[in-house]
């Protein structure tokens, strides 16, 4: 994609967020352009929806648009754009600079949609209900452990693309050590995949002093005393540290501490002395407390962590893998899929890939069986299959969330098999753990088809990627026999597959008038919004 394309992508979004001046901050993670905004009333999700490139948008915290791996292009685009705008116009989000992207549907505040029939039988139906489960799920995931789950994983996020990148050349250079191939090139190739590993701690410091408003550089200080060579000549709680003892966990800890002891000294130090006085307690505190209690303490919860991880999967990766693969997409729901990232990153830190990302990525596979079994079981029910064409190709790439909001979820049923799909996929791949064939990955973010460059285990490249190839096979053919048989009630098939004519009849008419009514629907659009055939497919993703 040019230059020129994506800043045209990137001037086609800002205006129907409210425009540069509503906007307070941008940033990106893998698939997503997540941005800060003053008025969430000024923003036009519906036009957004409509953009090609936008595969959905999520409100939370931040407001995120989903524009797959390009967003990485397309992010400094669009931040150029806004700094652009702020300095030639003033700063006054106006609704009005929004300009319109075709007719705009508000399915979310139609309430008459989830009342006037029992199953949603359009794009647009689908729409509704997904919306307001996005909005109760929300509103369930405002809990004070859930926002600071979400903070945490607002730290680890910035550092998926160099776990990814440094992931996929140290899996070049274990095939090129394999192989025998370029053994000249083999120690650089290493360098490259380890340098950032050595240092994760570094930077989740920095992350976590600047998500939690301390000054960021402090965080990244105390946080590089773990990894210190000079570390080795310490003695805690009768035993030598170890450089990098504690990993994330205690580089995380050190860095709330250190936002703590700075916020403090804000408060009592003279304003004439803080810029000496705050930072050098800030890291002296901190870092001692780190040298003689965090790096122990957090050295022994990482070793916990990987220890049990592996005896799991070792005495029951079977059942293990079929209850994490069959319930990830509820812990995504929930909320609670964040707590696992730092765990994942511990396991990538210790062993150099994380057991149970492959054993979660089969959630997606048994979502995309499930929306084929949809697509096939609904033949007259155009709308609903244009949704499931426009979000497949995405989903085979591990992006299987449209699917969710914009099919499954909203249908039921299907939600409840895709998950079935995902547990006997995970119960595939942790049956080959459990029998000694481990299967990895090299880094966090990416799964489908997408993981397979990031995969490593304890044997052979090609028997661990056969392995999780059959892991997807089995969780498309189960989501997809599950749903197709089980995804659907007698009285839902009927509904779906429905004439739109018999669909949009089914909308509340008017009082009727004297003269006999024809038995036709009525001629325009049904009362709730345009009919199902010119509603854009919603592609709504959840939060992952």
């Amino acid at each position: 994609m040019s230059e020129d394309k994506n800043r045209a992508i990137a001037a086609a979004i800002l205006p129907l967020v409210g425009g540069a001046a509503n906007v307070t901050s941008v940033a990106h993670c893998m698939t997503r352009l997540r941005l800060g905004v003053q008025d969430r009333s000024l923003v036009q999700g519906d036009a957004l929806r409509a953009v090609p490139e936008v595969l959905g948008v999520v409100e939370d915290d931040t407001y995120q648009i989903v524009l797959g791996p390009g967003v990485a292009r397309i992010a400094p685009e669009f931040e150029r754009l806004v700094e652009e705008a702020r300095t030639t116009t003033p700063e006054a989000p106006a609704r009005e600079a929004a300009p319109e992207a075709g007719p705009d549907v508000k399915p979310a505040a139609a309430p008459a949609v989830p009342t006037t029939t029992a199953v949603p039988t359009t794009a647009a139906d689908l729409a509704a209900q997904g919306a307001a489960l996005r909005a109760g799920r929300k509103a369930k995931n405002a809990t004070p452990a859930k926002l600071f789950l979400r903070r945490i994983a607002n730290i680890f996020v910035p550092l998926i693309p160099a776990l990814i990148g440094c992931g996929i050349v140290a899996g070049i250079n274990g095939l090129l050590t394999n192989l025998g191939w370029l053994p000249s090139a083999v120690p650089a190739l290493g360098a490259i995949a380890s340098g950032f590993m050595s240092l994760i701690a570094v930077f989740v410091g920095y992350n976590t002093a600047k998500e939690f408003g301390g000054t960021p550089i402090l965080g990244g200080a105390v946080a590089a005393v773990i990894v210190f060579p000079g570390i080795a000549d310490i003695t805690a709680f009768g035993q030598k540290l170890a450089p990098g003892q504690g990993g994330v966990l205690g580089a995380l800890a050190a860095a709330l501490l250190a936002v703590q002891v700075e916020k403090h000294c804000r408060k009592v130090v003279p304003q004439a002395l803080d810029v000496l006085v705050t930072p050098t307690l800030t890291v002296l505190v901190t870092g001692l407390v780190t040298v003689f209690g965090l790096m122990y303490a957090a050295g022994e919860v990482s070793t916990a962590i990987g220890a049990f991880a592996n005896w799991l999967l070792a005495h029951g990766g079977a059942a293990a893998g079929f209850v994490l693969g069959g319930l990830f997409l509820p812990l995504v729901m929930l909320g609670l899929h964040q707590a696992l990232i730092p765990i994942h990153t511990t396991l990538i830190e210790q062993q150099g890939y994380t057991v149970l990302l492959p054993i979660l990525a089969m959630a997606g596979a048994g979502q995309v069986g499930a929306a084929i079994a949809v697509y096939l079981r609904l033949p007259r029910n155009g709308s609903i299959r244009t949704t499931i064409r426009s979000a497949l190709p995405a989903g085979f790439l591990g992006v299987g969330e449209p699917l969710i909001y914009g099919v499954s979820l909203p249908l039921g049923r299907p939600f409840v098999t895709a998950c079935i799909g995902g547990a006997f996929g995970g119960g595939f791949v942790g049956l080959f753990n459990q029998l000694g064939d481990t299967v990895g990955s090299t880094a966090i973010g990416p799964s489908g088809w997408a993981l397979f460059p990031l995969v490593k285990g304890n044997q052979g490249i090609g028997a661990t990627i056969a392995v999780y190839a059959l892991g997807l096979v089995v969780g498309y053919v189960v989501g997809f026999l599950a749903t197709y048989f089980f995804g659907f009630s007698k009285q839902m098939l009927t509904d779906l597959n429905a004439a739109p004519e018999a669909t949009t009849a089914t909308a509340p008419a008017p009082a009727p008038a004297p003269a006999p009514a024809p038995a036709t629907a009525p001629e325009g659009p049904a009362p709730d919004g345009p009919a199902p055939d010119d509603s854009p497919p919603d592609k709504e993703p959840v939060s992952a």
